[in-house]
């Protein structure tokens, strides 16, 4: 009785730390979670019953808010990698928080409540950068049904849209202070937040090539398997 009352606890303990979440996936769900603040600063920034200093002070608190997010962001994958903690939760969060952070930022500063004053994000980029988002999670979601598998593979050229959006945000933030010291500072915010929506684009069309071509790999092996199968079942028929 104390060998079974032994195992049990030892598969208890092992269960426990199985579901135990790492430091990296923790990172991730509080830079979910502070999504919330830094969308009620951006919609309460232009209010017209504050005055100038709370709107000022509610745009520096988004600011502070998007900064811990963003080095939340490289935190979290330095801990995963460091201490090779990289799971799949953490592998399907981490995309979601960036996605989630960027939807809403280009959404509220494209709007009239959540913009900054003289620098409103294009419309343009907005559908760029948010269709990109929404048409990977439609293909998650497409290879999903085809496959039954969970497939979430970076690609470098996301990566570097996700970079390029962060830095995006944040000097369209911060653009009041830099566009005083810097005489050039909106013609060059102009190239970045297209730039930007280049890339968004370009890093869309090869998730597509990606997903579509790991369907088609499903679908040949798919298929060999079956003519595999149907060769050995008429192999044991003559034998």
């Amino acid at each position: 009785m104390k060998m079974v009352d032994r195992l049990r606890s030892l598969c208890r303990l092992r269960s426990a730390e199985r579901f135990r979440l790492s430091w990296a996936t923790r990172i991730t769900l509080v830079r979910i979670l502070l999504i919330v603040p830094f969308v009620m600063f951006l919609l309460n920034m232009n209010d017209p019953t504050a005055g100038p200093r709370a709107r000022t002070g509610l745009r520096y608190a988004a600011i502070a808010v998007f900064v811990v997010m963003a080095v939340s962001d490289a935190l979290d994958g330095y801990l995963a990698r460091r201490h090779r903690q990289v799971t799949r939760l953490g592998t399907f969060l981490d995309p979601v928080a960036d996605k989630l952070l960027m939807t809403s930022a280009c959404l509220l500063l494209a709007s009239q409540r959540g913009h900054v004053e003289g620098f409103t994000l294009p419309t343009t980029v907005v559908v760029a950068i948010v269709g990109k988002d929404i048409l990977i999670v439609v293909g998650f979601a497409i290879v999903y049904l085809v496959t039954s598998q969970i497939r979430v593979v970076p690609v470098l050229l996301g990566k570097a849209a996700t970079a390029l959006q962060l830095v995006m945000v944040a000097c369209v933030l911060t653009a009041p202070e830099f566009a005083r010291v810097i005489p050039q500072y909106r013609a060059a915010l102009s190239v970045l937040w297209w730039s930007a929506a280049a890339v968004a684009i370009l890093a869309t069309l090869v998730y597509i090539r990606a997903g579509s071509r790991y369907i088609e790999q499903f679908e040949r092996s798919g298929a060999k398997n079956e003519a595999t199968g149907s060769t050995d079942a008429d192999k044991r028929q003559h034998h």
